[in-house]
């Protein structure tokens, strides 16, 4: 199996889908999403967005199914290209895929000893080999802090410095290595993950995409329109929940004369949906899962 969709009954559910309307899977990955979604919709368009090569692979036989290999940050101009805006939903599953997570020769997991890459998109230049031999130390800090969220991450920073001078740290394995040097006793783990998240966050600029996509996503809705989003840290559900509470990233509620609140949004989940315990012993990658939906006013 490529990837086991998360949260899949109740992302569907929320996106509370019009018979022949035009729909957006901004990460199709193993295509479980998209699939659902086709299955509940009678005539209309189903845009699907993945950046790596080999989810295109898994597209599905179906000719209501456009499928696009490139970033959700460009979402307005696709769905322009495609002649398919505005459009009556749109959902986006921000976590990495399973297949990607299980090769080792992609460098995001902690599991594998391979190659320091963490591309989503294999046509990108810089890998996480690159970050890691060349951010000067106090970038490197700044990533790991705020990214990673790592208390002691100039610390981290200075560790890393030090090695790539006697040999450069070319592989998971030689990284993780660093890193237990500095982590905490019995946390060793969590600390690694922590590490391998802001990489790959600053090699494939999530951050800045998903600002991007939550903005082109609501100009692109139709009115009662819903945009259905599942994060994986908080990093990335901070922003989602912020731009679906007031229409900017900082989580300011401007409010007009009248006491209307300005953003172009309105929340219909006032506490994030999580997955059921269920799911979790299913699929323990989906522990952390928050889904967050709205509606365009």
């Amino acid at each position: 199996m490529y990837h086991k969709s998360v949260l899949l009954e109740e992302s569907i559910a929320a996106l509370a889908i019009r018979p022949g309307g035009i729909y957006v899977d901004a990460t199709y990955g193993g295509g479980g999403h998209a699939r659902a979604i086709l299955d509940q919709m009678q005539g209309g368009k189903l845009v699907a967005f993945d950046q790596d090569e080999e989810a295109i692979l898994n597209r599905i036989d179906d000719p209501r199914l456009v499928m696009v290999n490139n970033n959700f940050r460009f979402l307005r101009n696709f769905l322009k290209l495609h002649h398919a805006s505005p459009v009556d939903g749109i959902l986006a599953d921000l976590g990495i895929s399973s297949h990607q997570i299980d090769q080792p020769d992609r460098g995001f997991s902690t599991r594998f000893d391979g190659v320091l890459d963490m591309r989503m998109d294999r046509k990108k230049k810089q890998t996480a080999k690159d970050i890691v031999n060349h951010y000067s130390e106090e970038n490197l800090g700044n990533l790991f802090f705020s990214y990673g969220e790592i208390r002691n991450a100039r610390k981290l920073a200075s560790r890393i410095v030090e090695a790539r001078k006697i040999k450069p740290v070319e592989t998971t394995g030689a990284l993780k290595e660093i890193a237990n040097t500095c982590a905490e006793r019995g946390k060793e783990f969590k600390y690694q993950a922590q590490i391998f998240q802001a990489l790959r966050i600053e090699v494939n600029e999530e951050m800045d995409a998903l600002r991007e996509f939550l903005k082109q996503a609501a100009q692109a809705l139709k009115p009662q329109g819903r945009l259905v989003v599942i994060a994986y840290h908080s990093l990335e559900d901070k922003l989602v929940k912020n731009y679906f509470r007031s229409g900017n990233f900082e989580g300011t509620v401007e409010k007009d004369f009248y006491g209307n609140v300005l953003a172009p949004l309105k929340v219909i989940t006032r506490r994030a949906i999580v997955p059921a315990d269920r799911e979790i012993e299913d699929n323990s990658r989906s522990r952390s899962a928050k889904l967050r939906v709205a509606e365009k006013f």
